[in-house]
């Protein structure tokens, strides 16, 4: 039996698997997209794949994403959006801290919330239930697509180009520092998401 090829297999599906990822993530289901892309990014940097298909698949898997979260939120209204969020034990008070960041920033606020965690995964459902214009929200939700999905990458195409002195890295602190390092850091991100549900 012919064993499977792990790395031919990662070629042809990294790019598609990103641009689900985001796509997941955009509607509103909570989904690590953000390290998804930056992996599918360095690995196709390594493996000297076009960076820009990986690219695109995942600006339209963005794009069709948020407009999907848009018309879940706005076909669903305000009940919908929190049995929603029910469902992925999203706790009222964080929809509501979601919601008096739009209300503060209004329509532009779509931009900025690419770039926050939570807040990126609700913002096309929060704008659908506000029932702002569909053009407007399609302007500005694009345009924050477009910037994030070009960070997203190029920290990706950064990973890819150093994986040797992350390589380094490795051996110099050995596998004991890494988990020491991942620990710490998921610690910081869980308090982090602690405090913000307790507001």
């Amino acid at each position: 039996m012919k064993a499977l090829n792990w790395a031919g297999a990662a070629d042809v599906l990294g790019s598609p698997v990103a641009g689900l990822a985001i796509l997941v993530e955009s509607a509103g289901i909570p989904f690590p997209g953000e390290v998804i892309l930056v992996a599918a990014s360095a690995w196709a940097v390594g493996r000297q794949q076009p960076l820009a298909l990986v690219f695109l698949i995942a600006l339209a898997g963005s794009i069709v994403g948020s407009d999907l979260g848009y018309v879940l939120g706005h076909r669903g209204g305000r009940p919908f959006v929190e049995r929603f969020g029910a469902a992925f034990h999203v706790r009222p008070e964080r929809l509501a801290h979601a919601e008096l960041f739009f209300a503060r920033y209004g329509d532009v606020a779509i931009l900025p919330a690419r770039f926050v965690p939570g807040l990126r995964t609700w913002a096309a459902m929060l704008a659908g239930m506000a029932r702002m214009p569909f053009w407007r929200f399609q302007l500005f939700s694009a345009a924050g697509d477009l910037v994030w999905t070009s960070a997203v990458v190029a920290a990706g195409y950064l990973v890819g180009t150093n994986l040797a002195v992350l390589q380094d890295i490795v051996r110099a602190i050995g596998i004991g520092g890494v988990v020491f390092i991942a620990v710490i850091a998921t610690a910081v991100v869980l308090a982090q998401e602690g405090a913000t549900r307790r507001r």
